[in-house]
């Protein structure tokens, strides 16, 4: 079983670009798919973009379509999420998650990420 670090998270103004990045601790990383999901405060957990074993396919939640990206390095054990032109809506606690691409079974600590206006 993976353990997940998640980092990169932080303060940012609207308009700004911030890189969170997920760490896995495990040989089986590239075996698994992968996913960030979202929880705003009083709101529940939401997926915002998941990622195949190989890279090859992903998906993303309408709200970020167009302004995130989500990559991996299985070389590196390290999954990425590039999130440019951030709202005061994407504040939230970030969480990265293996096991499936919309239903994770192993989730990381999560990290900060607030956006001011």
């Amino acid at each position: 079983q993976l353990q997940l670090v998640e980092s990169g998270g932080g303060l940012v103004q609207a308009g700004g670009s911030l890189r969170l990045s997920c760490a896995a601790n495990g040989r089986a990383f590239s075996n698994y798919a992968m996913a960030w999901f979202r929880q705003a405060p009083g709101k529940e957990r939401e997926f915002v973009a998941a990622i195949n074993w190989s890279g090859t396919n992903t998906n993303y939640a309408d709200s970020v379509k167009g302004r995130f990206t989500i990559s991996r390095d299985n070389a590196k054990n390290t999954l990425n999420l590039q999130m440019n032109s951030l709202k005061p809506a994407d504040t939230a606690i970030y969480y990265c998650g293996s096991g499936s691409m919309r239903t994770p079974n192993v989730w990381g600590q999560g990290t900060q990420v607030t956006v001011s206006s």
